[in-house]
């Protein structure tokens, strides 16, 4: 028998358990912690731990570290093997127990997200600057796309639906749970949140078509370096966006000490964009990998 037939019987087997069929059910939905899972199938963590190992080994979830935590996913689309995207697909969505327990999940998230509503911004210039970015990815597919400094999600939320994959990074994990937790709210599963470093990311050369560096850049220690690791991730013909507040310095300093950084990272900037137009909060900034005889050695 070969062995990805082998495979295939060992998935079978492993999903054939309500428990383990409810965890896929939820993982399928984004990405869940093990006590998040414990609370909503109401048995101990480490059973849940087990069956979720047991999971793993089958090749039905990922499981990942985020700082203290340890989240679980099911493959992404693109990395999953045919067989398993038929299988997942067999899970019916409408069921009563998964219902219920999707209802839990969205329940616990919910208290998460409201507990912060009272900081929350929502104002005329964040507006403007969501409308600008949609407007920048209406011309060119978003692809793959990384959002550098994500916080709590706003443009992976904004721009899930028109990307392949989204990916955040943030170095508070805070903001990662937040995140996390409107994501799912939002069902939107194509998300995910990771911990990162700019200057030195977990991802491989070229695997990404849209990068965001969400105003991280004018305070960056190194913010050349933070540059050329989002080149590093470029894709050819991939767009970096910058974007950097320009309330409380000069924007023809933002600009001048970008286009110099620009340069120094390998990178051709186009002429910034000021939103609102009237009244500006923010510098919009679009590059792209220039020429390698023009890149800085």
């Amino acid at each position: 028998m070969e062995s990805s037939t082998e495979y295939l019987i060992q998935q079978l087997k492993t999903i054939a358990d309500a428990t383990r069929l409810r965890l896929v059910a939820l993982c399928r939905q984004g990405e869940c912690s093990v006590s998040e899972l414990t609370r909503v199938i109401g048995q101990s963590q480490p059973r849940i731990s087990q069956q979720l190992k047991q999971l793993c080994d089958a090749g039905l979830l990922k499981r990942f570290r985020d700082g203290k935590r340890v989240f679980y996913r099911v493959p992404g689309s693109r990395s999953a093997p045919p067989a398993l995207r038929q299988l997942l697909a067999l899970i019916p969505e409408h069921d009563p127990i998964f219902e219920a327990d999707w209802n839990l999940m969205l329940q616990e998230r919910g208290e998460r997200v409201e507990a912060f509503l009272s900081d929350r911004q929502d104002d005329t210039a964040l507006r403007a600057l969501h409308r600008a970015i949609l407007d920048l990815t209406v011309t060119a597919q978003v692809g793959d796309l990384l959002d550098v400094g994500c916080g709590r999600g706003a443009f992976l939320k904004l721009l899930a639906s028109r990307a392949n994959r989204v990916v955040g990074v943030d170095i508070d994990a805070n903001a990662r749970q937040l995140a996390r937790a409107e994501l799912m709210l939002a069902g939107i599963p194509n998300c995910s949140l990771r911990k990162g470093d700019m200057y030195r990311l977990p991802f491989t050369d070229a695997e990404f078509n849209t990068i965001i560096i969400d105003d991280v850049l004018i305070d960056a220690r190194k913010p050349v370096r933070a540059l050329q690791e989002a080149r590093r991730l470029l894709r050819p013909g991939g767009r970096l966006f910058i974007l950097e507040s320009v309330l409380t310095r000069s924007s023809a300093e933002i600009q001048s000490s970008l286009a110099d950084w620009s340069k120094s990272a390998g990178l051709r900037l186009a002429p910034a964009r000021f939103v609102p137009q009237k009244n500006p909060a923010w510098l919009v900034s679009v590059a792209t990998a220039a020429d390698s005889r023009n890149m800085a050695a």
